[in-house]
């Protein structure tokens, strides 16, 4: 597939931004209480710095089509590099249905709270779901000169309703105090509570997603140059998003009483209302809504490149590395990852409580993308003294010392972070069932990528 060099620096950091800040998360912080914001700092020192370094010298030394697939495969061989995509692919998978399912449940307050009873609607949630999903294939098909006003619009979309949040938690707390209060005490994380220690997981995938854009590497212009400013402004911008905008909802509304997905529309439009502004609501609604959309988009042309390359090199059918006669784009991998995600839709909406049913996919698809941490943190670890050599490569500060502490302490961190999402909240109903759901789905993924290896392998010595 000859790419087409459409993605420069602004596309990048909206990318980054869209793809990965989710104020879905900053509802679950905010409900979460205010040690969600010591949380927040702690998860960006242990897992997003040391994450934001690695792929900034993976990216430079080999900015490849396809990323993390070519990293991980350069310093520990096809086999694991194939895992490590297949499970980066799968994770993805899992993924679809939880940000369509907050987006959905976005989209009710652009009606204020006329339709806000359909959040436990599995036939809304499923029929809303699969259309976003279908918005966003049919962008991306159309390809990255297309797909990419999706994210930009989606990362520019995400700017307006973490301003208002903002605004609205500062008119709170100025006329009526903190909804939340907020003694030095309550900052510090109370580690014997089993909720606080599962929350950090959340925390740091929340934090997760910066290795996305360098899988495109083959469409950014000048990507040795682009990736990483994209990767240091997109940090700060994230980062200072997530902080700000919990405190924010802290300020509007008691910690208690906010809703883990909806929590953001919930502190604007109950807040706003209170101060004068009832019309905030929906025009925020709708912009969380087109925030959404965008992050779908990103993470389905991200992923499908992983098929794509798959296909290309014969580990998986060569009909994924197809490309449309039109518009360039591997139009297969992305139908085939569309039908996927259909099915995974489908089945997050059935059998348990749409709230249930997020956060067990949410779990899963952490400890997936969590396994591919360990992969990327290993491999920069692994390739140090090659990338020491390439005079055009980002080294992280303090040379071979700083490598190994900061990739060292990326790897602990997402070690702990698959331990701790195997854990079941203290409020899920059957803990065994949400445990075995979780960690049967994680293990069918890693089952079914070591037996498409091993058809591949056999496939190629047959031939």
């Amino acid at each position: 597939m000859s790419a087409r060099k459409s993605l420069g620096l602004l596309d990048l950091v909206l990318f980054n931004t869209v793809a990965i800040v989710g104020l879905r998360w900053v509802a679950l912080a905010g409900h979460s209480g205010p040690s969600s914001l010591t949380l927040w700092l702690l998860a960006a020192l242990a897992f997003f710095i040391p994450q934001g370094l690695c792929v900034m010298t993976l990216s430079s030394a080999l900015p490849k089509d396809g990323g993390l697939y070519v990293w991980i495969r350069e310093a520990f061989g096809e086999r694991q590099g194939f895992i490590a995509g297949w499970l980066y692919w799968a994770s993805n998978i899992l993924y679809f249905p939880t940000l369509c399912l907050s987006t959905v449940v976005f989209a009710l307050y652009i009606f204020n709270d006329q339709f806000v009873a359909l959040e436990n609607s599995h036939v809304f949630a499923a029929g809303a779901s699969l259309i976003l999903l279908g918005v966003a294939l049919g962008c991306n098909i159309a390809g990255t000169g297309t797909g990419r006003w999706l994210q930009n619009l989606g990362g520019l979309a995400q700017w307006l309703p973490s301003l208002v949040l903002i605004g609205v938690g500062l008119v709170a707390l100025v006329a009526d105090g903190s909804a939340t209060p907020m003694p030095a005490a309550s900052l510090v994380p109370t580690f014997s509570n089993l909720d606080t220690i599962i929350f950090f997981s959340q925390i740091c995938f929340a934090f997760a997603g910066l290795e996305l854009a360098p899988v495109l590497a083959g469409e950014i212009r000048e990507p040795r140059r682009t990736i990483p400013r994209a990767l240091l402004i997109s940090g700060f911008v994230i980062a200072g998003i997530y902080l700000f905008n919990t405190l924010a909802l802290m300020w509007a509304l008691p910690a208690e009483k906010i809703s883990i997905i909806a929590g953001v529309n919930q502190a604007i439009a109950q807040a706003g209302a209170a101060h004068g502004m009832p019309w905030l609501g929906p025009p925020v609604a709708l912009l969380m809504t087109l925030a959404g959309i965008g992050a779908l988009g990103a993470w389905l042309i991200g992923s499908a490149r992983l098929l794509f390359v798959g296909g290309m090199d014969r580990l998986l059918p060569p009909a994924l590395a197809r490309v449309h006669p039109r518009w360039n784009t591997p139009y297969v991998a992305l139908l085939v990852q569309g039908g996927l995600a259909t099915v995974f839709i489908l089945a997050a909406t059935q059998g348990a409580s749409v709230r249930t049913a997020y956060l067990i996919m949410v779990d899963a698809t952490a400890i997936l993308n969590f396994i591919v941490y360990l992969y990327l943190f290993a491999s920069a670890l692994k390739l140090r003294a090659r990338i020491g050599r390439m005079p055009e490569a980002i080294a992280i500060p303090g040379g071979v010392a700083g490598s190994l502490v900061s990739n060292g302490l990326g790897f602990v961190a997402t070690l702990g972070a698959i331990v701790l999402a195997l854990v079941p909240p203290s409020d899920t109903g059957d803990k065994w069932d949400f445990f075995l759901k979780v960690i049967g789905g994680a293990a069918g993924f890693i089952v079914a990528g070591l037996a498409l290896y091993w058809l591949a392998k056999r496939r190629a010595m047959r031939t």
